[in-house]
């Protein structure tokens, strides 16, 4: 028999003496798919990590309800991304807790010196912020986001800026998912302040700011140090995406000042990354070190402005992704390399100090990039040779990392090579909360395209002819459950050929042709 049926048959036996789930969230009705390969997938994850040596609040005896209550239901024919898209949703509620300061999201599952209250890190914050956007009950991420900006400050050693963040930007991507107002009108004071320490904290007279490798959580990068106040595209990249967020949460409120404000801090960054931060012999953006010069190698932190959709179109910024399908740039066997591999110096940094960013496989790097690749394919005319094909490879290529002995694994970083997770034998790393999927996988593979309108946008990234079939089912989406199904034969789902997209289970758009998609939401 093979291993993974006897697991699962030993773990059915189990559960008829697991206590009775308790409920986490209201639920809505899918309209097309049902929850069984969802608990399927469960079951199996749960059987291999049986000791569960660390529980929180919801604990694998509870996964599955809390899961079918919580996530979007996701169906697709590449067993890859299928598979990893429950994992990653598994994986990110061991980290969920709840404390007396609220719901918490952790980044490492094992306690960390360098943690703060509830051991929480806020280095990967923007990323919880994305996936967790699209649960259904939003209370976690409405007191998550309170403890970072009310409950952290108070502590004695506040952690918030222990990290480059973009926090602003994620909140302000999350009510683009639920136009919370209100939670807006609560918040962004607290996010005007938090913005203005940084400039207290990290801008330099020439208005850019500067970060220390390490506090960008990128240590021991080919760029990085721990003394040199270097301009990097990183931190100027978030504080971009921070003032343009700042600005449209601004004009929601009606606050014409602040939104004045930060409209011109916005303009103002993209100047001067595009000025400062470009190297126009190398085609890319790179760290500018204190000393002057900017870096002599590429970094994959040069994409990260396209995450935020810095630079301007035009075709001399889009050469930059050439690096990223060349073997001597940025693409290896098992992902996306965090230094360019013709770099002399490609991971020579990291020995001793147990991370290096300078050349191995990060998945917190991967997310940005492949976030800064969609918005380059759905938002600019330059493309330099990118293609939803391009996406779909090294989206699959990250789904298929997330193994170690050959079953599903998340850790920290990867040999570039062989897959070797370079920390994967210690604790700390299992099930490492520091990137990136469900996002991906929902906004930008399938292409529910978040806005602050009352449109339905749907801009898909699957390659023409990949693939016959998939759906994304019962996602909350304001104030609405959303279904977005492809269907080439009409055969799979019974509901006829092309692309359908539901409202609480209303059929709102309907096409034959699987491209951009706008529809209206039901009143």
């Amino acid at each position: 028999m093979h291993l993974r049926t006897k697991l699962l048959l030993s773990f059915a036996c189990l559960a008829l003496w697991q206590r009775p789930q308790p409920s986490f969230a209201q639920q809505s009705t899918p309209v097309v798919l049902n929850t069984d390969k969802l608990k399927s997938s469960v079951a199996y994850f749960n059987s291999l990590d049986a000791e569960e040596a660390v529980k929180n609040y919801v604990t694998n005896a509870q996964s599955a309800d809390w899961m079918a209550q919580n996530v979007p239901l996701f169906e697709c024919p590449d067993s890859a991304i299928q598979e990893t898209y429950y994992y990653r949703w598994w994986t990110m509620r061991k980290h969920l807790k709840q404390t007396p300061d609220g719901y918490v999201f952790t980044e490492f599952i094992t306690p960390m010196n360098h943690a703060g209250v509830h051991n929480t890190i806020s280095s990967a914050l923007g990323h919880h912020i994305y996936e967790a956007r699209w649960l259904r009950n939003q209370q976690y991420l409405d007191e998550y986001i309170k403890f970072w900006l009310f409950v952290d400050p108070k502590q004695k050693k506040p952690h918030l800026h222990a990290f480059s963040s973009w926090l602003d930007d994620a909140v302000y991507n999350r009510y683009l998912v639920k136009p919370d107002l209100a939670f807006v009108q609560a918040v962004l004071p607290a996010l005007n302040d938090d913005y203005r320490l940084w400039e207290t904290e990290r801008k330099l007279p020439n208005q850019m700011f500067w970060q220390f490798d390490v506090r960008d959580a990128m240590e021991e990068s080919i760029s990085g140090s721990r003394k040199a106040k270097n301009v990097r595209p990183t931190i100027n990249s978030y504080m971009y995406g921070n003032a343009k967020a700042l600005a449209a949460m601004a004009a929601l409120v009606k606050n014409d000042s602040l939104t004045r404000k930060y409209k011109q801090k916005e303009k103002e960054l993209k100047t001067l990354v595009q000025k400062n931060l470009w190297d126009e012999p190398a085609s890319f953006f790179k760290v500018k070190y204190e000393a002057g010069p900017l870096c002599e190698s590429r970094e994959e932190l040069g994409y990260i402005p396209w995450y935020f959709s810095l630079p301007d179109d035009k075709a001399k910024y889009a050469k930059q992704w050439e690096q990223l399908t060349d073997t001597a740039g940025f693409k290896a066997k098992w992902g996306l390399t965090t230094a360019e591999r013709r770099a002399p110096t490609f991971r020579t940094h990291g020995s001793g100090h147990g991370c290096e960013w300078d050349g191995a496989v990060w998945p917190f790097a991967t997310t940005q990039t492949l976030k800064g690749l969609a918005n380059l394919l759905t938002q600019y005319k330059h493309q330099d040779g990118m293609s939803p094909q391009v996406y779909y490879d090294e989206l699959r290529k990250y789904a298929l990392s997330h193994q170690k002995n050959g079953v599903p694994y998340l850790g920290e970083y990867q040999d570039e090579k062989n897959g070797y997770w370079l920390k994967g034998d210690n604790p700390r790393s299992s099930f490492y909360n520091h990137s990136g999927f469900c996002d991906l996988v929902i906004s930008d593979l399938v292409g529910l395209k978040p806005r602050a309108d009352n449109k339905v946008e749907v801009f898909s990234l699957v390659p023409a002819g990949k693939w016959a079939w998939f759906c994304l089912d019962n996602v909350p989406y304001h104030g609405k459950s959303i279904t977005v199904l492809w269907d080439e034969t009409g055969q799979k789902y019974g509901k006829g050929k092309g692309l359908r997209i539901y409202a609480d289970g209303k059929q709102i758009y309907q096409g034959k042709d699987l491209k951009r998609a706008l529809a209206t939401l039901p009143g």
